[in-house]
């Protein structure tokens, strides 16, 4: 059942993370590489800057601030050339994502309990493997909470990347998902378990009652560990576009989000919604990844990034 875990993995180690980043967002660098060819910066280049910005997922908030800033410096720098254009993108676009950027510091506590959340087919159990396995080579312990009791695959997922990260799933087979986490915690504290990684179950902003949910978890969570949870991370489909925004809002609203995973930036991704998530609802973006493989996420740099949407 799990064996395309095995084959992900090891298609994903042919390629350096740098590259497979490119690879992910060529269709949107793409685009933005063949319109800074013309001659001269012209209302013709605006329009077709604008027009692929809103098809690469920035949003009309994102969009219009990016235009704005490109006009005003073109008149106050006096840019003349579609390269000088291009560099003051990628000046802005750096500018508005640094805020972004900001390293999860897993050392403030013991365990430090981290709470994932998600709608069913973001990434979010893959995700919770693959941090498991990013906080092992940290040199940390970890312990998963199988929190999603509603959905046996789930479950069996979590157990499978447990047992190939030779890491402990504390489940139920049924019951309440809130009292698995509880359970985790306090067996992490009588380990010595250095970090834990809480499953909930995935649903949609738009279903209040499993929402409520969440927000349950989080309360149970507090009773289990008072200074908890630490942190909320939110896995988010590079694929759904504006739809990303309203799912920030919804979970934060629930259980208060701290961080984001940002996944799948390895299919027709477009990268542009962290330019939306950053002017609409900035949060710090933790992890972004790039594939199914073990190794397939990473600290989000912006840098790196910006440089996979422009370098050729």
């Amino acid at each position: 059942m799990f064996g395309f875990l095995k084959k992900n993995e090891e298609a994903g180690k042919t390629a350096s993370w740098t590259d497979r980043l490119k690879a992910g967002l060529a269709k949107t660098r793409g685009q933005l590489g063949g319109m800074f060819r013309r001659g001269r910066i012209d209302d013709e280049l605006i329009e077709e800057l604008e027009s692929t910005l809103l098809m690469a997922d920035c949003g009309v908030d994102a969009t219009q601030w990016l235009l704005n800033e490109l006009k005003a410096r073109v008149r106050q720098q006096k840019l003349e050339t579609p390269e000088q254009l291009r560099q003051a993108l990628i000046e802005l676009l750096t500018g508005i994502l640094a805020p972004l950027e900001q390293p999860l510091d897993i050392s403030t506590h013991k365990p430090f309990v981290i709470m994932i959340a998600g709608v069913n087919g973001a990434g979010k159990t893959t995700s919770i493997g693959k941090l498991a396995k990013h906080f092992q080579g940290q040199g940390k312990s970890v312990l998963l909470a199988a929190g999603d009791t509603f959905r046996a695959a789930a479950r069996e997922q979590l157990a499978e990347w447990g047992r190939r990260n030779d890491v402990t799933v504390v489940a139920q087979e049924s019951g309440d998902p809130a009292a698995v986490i509880f359970d985790a915690i306090a067996a992490a504290k009588a380990r010595g378990i250095d970090v834990v990684l809480a499953d909930t179950a995935g649903r949609l902003p738009t279903q209040l009652n499993l929402m409520e949910e969440i927000a349950k978890v989080r309360r149970v969570i507090q009773k289990a560990e008072a200074s908890g949870p630490h942190e909320v991370i939110l896995v988010l489909d590079a694929n759904i576009g504006q739809n990303a925004i309203a799912q920030v809002k919804a979970f934060d609203k629930a259980a208060g989000v701290t961080g984001l995973v940002v996944t799948k930036l390895d299919g027709t991704a477009k990268g542009g919604v962290l330019a939306a998530i950053a002017r609409q609802c900035p949060k710090p973006i933790r992890y972004i990844g790039v594939g199914e493989g073990i190794d397939d996420l990473q600290p989000f740099r912006v840098a790196e990034f910006v440089d996979a949407l422009f370098e050729p």
